[in-house]
């Protein structure tokens, strides 16, 4: 790789990163640039994975508040996306790298949709907001295991389903929202330990990526308000769905 290349992969870290504050699905970004760059479709996947840790931290602080009293909701929950995270880093890595080049334009392509009707799923679970449930029911585990399984194995619009799945269960959008910062982080700290032990992590490019990620997520922060989402969003689908018929011809 170049020096070049690095700058490159930096500068779309760094996008990435205030795509993720602002509208989410950075990873949908950042994933094909380093496909175009060189790394094959795995090799890109997990440094993907690894580079964008440190923007899941900034999304847990930001919702300190909400965790209060949530503390062996967070434990069962942390507990579950340890055994998916897990279990979806595991299989990437034993299973061949033909059959992830071949399910990962589908994988690219439904991250794309998900994204797309985030605001339907958001408004539909706003009207269930608050009807006072309590109880965690025990299928909200098994979807969030599935979840991470997913999200182990390849992530992008992880967040999406995470608020889905939790915004049902929970009934709370905001604790939903909170839940789903949380989960993400222990999910993606997993595959940092499975991927960095046992991955083909392209190390140099997480050295630029991942201080670029964490960066672009403050900034995105900062003008979040400020930036209209749709228009974004509407950029990054289109640019998945082309990615997703990139990957399926490609391969």
């Amino acid at each position: 790789m170049s020096a070049t290349d690095l700058l490159i992969a930096a500068g779309v870290a760094l996008l990435a990163g205030g795509i993720n504050s602002i509208a989410g699905g950075g990873s949908l970004i950042l994933f094909p640039v380093l496909v175009s760059l060189g790394l094959g479709t795995v090799a890109a996947n997990v440094t993907n994975s690894v580079a964008q840790w440190p923007g899941y931290i900034g999304g847990v602080l930001g919702f300190r508040s909400e965790y209060g009293g949530q503390r062996s909701r967070l434990i069962r929950f942390a507990v579950t996306a340890v055994l998916g995270g897990t279990v979806g880093s595991v299989l990437l890595l034993t299973t061949p790298s033909e059959a992830f080049d071949t399910i990962v334009p589908v994988l690219v392509f439904l991250a794309s949709i998900l994204l797309a009707f985030q605001p339907l799923i958001t408004r539909r679970l706003k009207r269930t907001d608050g009807d006072g449930r309590t109880g965690d029911p025990a299928w909200l585990y098994v979807a969030l295991f599935l979840a991470t399984v997913y999200g182990g194995y390849f992530g992008g619009a992880l967040g999406v389903i995470l608020v889905g799945v939790l915004g049902l269960g929970l009934g709370r959008l905001k604790l939903a929202n909170a839940m789903k910062s949380a989960i993400s982080l222990v999910t993606a700290s997993v595959t940092v330990v499975v991927f960095g032990i046992w991955g083909p992590v392209e190390w140099a490019y997480v050295a630029v990526c991942a201080p670029a990620a964490l960066l672009g997520g403050f900034l995105g922060a900062k003008v979040a308000t400020r930036i209209p989402s749709t228009p974004l969003r509407v950029m990054i689908v289109v640019f998945g769905v082309s990615v997703s018929v990139y990957l399926f011809l490609r391969g």
